[in-house]
């Protein structure tokens, strides 16, 4: 399907109001180092759902993989350029300490069971609510000036809920029969001037991640390489980043390879079963979208699929915001440390509230 012809960013940012006003679903989005918005609507508020991935829209996947993958529909697509300039992205807001000793506990429950079980890793994760200042159109805008490297977007349904976010990691990207995705793990504060040096706690962390997505890429690839594990900078966090890029099966179920790869290790943890049992008995809240994916799904031709990994996202509510941030924890985790981290992840959202 060829691209429609771009329209105003006032004309785009005007119809996404308006859908809003109305209480229609729609998705706004722009792909990492691009300047292209994509704004994907449909016609009335009907639940699609994307059960076997050859539907054609923009899908929206939880967490939990047992339930339903939202489908919005593409009856109208605009697209439009934002050239407006980056935003600083050194800017730091005030943290919201609440729920510190709970999710210190956490960790610190994780690394016994990694010390005295069969987990080697598990992503343990905490919500904030805030007070927001913005609407969701100005939201977004400030989400697009601040972070032009990540897949940074809007979503609105009725059904669902809204939510925005600007995450760095790519889950699967599939065109032509030509499959890229990543591993992406560790995380520790940018400072100005300065490379990071990590740890072997870090390291470890993303080595598992990269060893597992392997395993599960291989049976439907008749190609893959995987790339050096390289650091490269998220907002004002640097992450761990290696980049696999293979073949497709002339034969692979599209629907089977996403469901084997999701939730990842990054999300979730190694093994992913047990972590991700772990998780449910232990984190004390559903996580709903957060660290499920989202993206495009056979919208300019069959088989073309660009989903990301829903980090570095939050749900806003009437006045408020509710912010959801993580981490991956090892044996080698101190949770004073892993507190922290999820600290500074948390000012992705903060500081666009």
């Amino acid at each position: 399907m060829p691209c429609p012809e771009p329209k105003t960013l006032d004309t785009i940012f005007d119809k996404m109001t308006a859908s809003l006003k109305a209480d229609l679903p729609f998705v706004g989005y722009r792909k990492p180092g691009e300047k292209q918005i994509t704004v994907i609507y449909q016609d009335g508020k009907v639940l699609h759902c994307a059960p076997n991935f050859e539907e054609r829209g923009f899908v929206f996947a939880p967490f939990d993989k047992r339930k339903e993958i939202v489908l919005i529909k593409a009856d109208e697509i605009q697209t439009g350029i934002f050239a407006e300039p980056p935003f600083s992205e050194t800017k730091s807001v005030k943290q919201i300490p609440s729920g510190k000793q709970f999710h210190m506990d956490l960790v610190q429950k994780g690394i016994k069971e990694i010390q005295t079980g069969g987990l080697e890793k598990v992503v343990l994760s905490r919500k904030i609510t805030t007070k927001k200042s913005k609407g969701a159109i100005e939201i977004f805008q400030d989400l697009l000036r601040s972070y032009p490297r990540a897949f940074t977007y809007l979503l609105h349904h009725p059904k669902v809920g809204l939510w925005c976010g600007a995450t760095p990691e790519t889950l699967v990207q599939i065109k032509d029969s030509r499959i890229k995705t990543m591993s992406l793990a560790a995380t520790m504060a940018f400072q100005a001037g300065s490379k990071p040096v990590w740890g072997t706690k870090e390291i470890e962390e993303q080595r598992l991640v990269s060893e597992y997505m392997k395993t599960r890429l291989l049976p439907f690839t008749t190609k893959l390489d995987l790339g050096e594990a390289t650091s490269i900078r998220a907002g004002n966090l640097w992450h761990l980043q290696s980049e696999f890029i293979g073949e497709l099966l002339p034969n692979a179920d599209l629907g089977k390879l996403i469901t084997s790869l999701h939730p990842t290790p990054a999300v979730c943890g190694i093994p992913v079963a047990m972590a991700n049992k772990f998780i449910n008995e232990n984190e004390g809240y559903n996580r709903s979208f957060y660290t499920g994916f989202l993206g495009e799904l056979n919208l300019w031709s069959t088989k073309d699929l660009s989903l990301f990994v829903n980090l570095r996202c939050m749900e806003l509510h009437h006045e408020t915001a509710t912010i959801f941030v993580g981490g991956g924890i090892t044996g080698a985790s101190e949770p004073e440390s892993e507190w922290m981290e999820t600290q500074h992840k948390s000012q992705t959202m903060l500081r666009v509230l």
